[in-house]
């Protein structure tokens, strides 16, 4: 399996994952996902204050988002119960912080991936591309409840509606990106911020993390909607347009969107 996920301990209160995926350009297959799953796990246990998550820096793509692959047998890969809901979900409960290094391109749930990361550390090349209205996959009210607390409506919207990528510069102009550096100080600057943070009182940074996330769930929704919702979710995910959407993509071909 070419997939891999390793973990380096920096120190006793610092660790870097780095996971690659070189023939998917570092999709994340259910296999990626439940290995990052495990290392959070055993290093919340640790009681690890600060994880450095990315892939290698210097590649073209940090992550090509969900093996399309899976999701042609899935078609629901952003569901409440599937893996990368359950890592993104770890992430945001994680009791110390986990900073997303980037480096090259996030596409879909790659995207999502580091929005759920408590800060973004990204060189010149990165970029953010949210593209499941090119295959008609819906997202997740969830999913969209993460931009919606970190980016202007109208810029969530283009992401969200074009498909096209929001550049480093933009996205740090937005508050996407903590910091933005030269590839060549990407690592050294995700190790001093780390540092500066595992120098804290860990008890404090992780009750201030927990209220910010039980404050950014704060979202009362009425019944009605939320079926309404789940059944519009559902229409698209059993249409048609779906189905072509995932064969053009693996055909190389634009496709022939009909709306049912």
């Amino acid at each position: 399996m070419t997939a891999t996920v390793t973990l380096n301990l920096i120190d006793t209160r610092i660790a870097r994952l780095t996971f690659g995926n070189p023939t998917q350009r570092n999709a994340l297959s259910a296999h990626v996902l439940a290995r990052l799953d495990e290392h959070l796990v055993a290093l919340a246990a640790q009681r690890v204050s600060v994880v450095i998550l990315g892939a290698d820096v210097g590649q073209t793509v940090w992550s090509a988002g969900h093996d399309l692959g899976e999701v042609a047998r899935d078609r629901d890969p952003v569901a409440y119960g599937k893996p990368l809901e359950q890592l993104l979900r770890r992430i945001r409960a994680y009791p110390g912080v986990v900073i997303a290094l980037i480096s090259g391109s996030a596409w879909g749930g790659a995207v999502d991936l580091a929005m759920s990361c408590d800060m973004v550390v990204a060189d010149h090349s990165a970029s953010f591309a949210m593209t499941p209205a090119n295959i008609g996959l819906p997202y997740t009210t969830s999913g969209l409840l993460r931009f919606f607390n970190n980016l202007p409506i109208h810029v969530l919207k283009e992401l969200f509606f074009c498909a096209q990528a929001l550049d480093a510069e933009r996205a740090e102009r937005f508050g996407v990106i903590n910091r933005l550096v030269p590839s060549e100080a990407l690592e050294a600057t995700a190790v001093e911020i780390a540092q500066g943070i595992a120098a804290k009182a860990p008890l404090a940074i992780e009750a201030v993390k927990e209220q910010l996330r039980i404050l950014e769930d704060l979202q009362p929704m009425p019944v009605q909607a939320m079926e309404q919702i789940a059944e519009l979710r559902r229409q698209a995910c059993a249409s048609a347009d779906l189905s072509e959407g995932l064969a053009a993509f693996a055909e190389r071909r634009p496709p022939a969107f009909e709306g049912r």
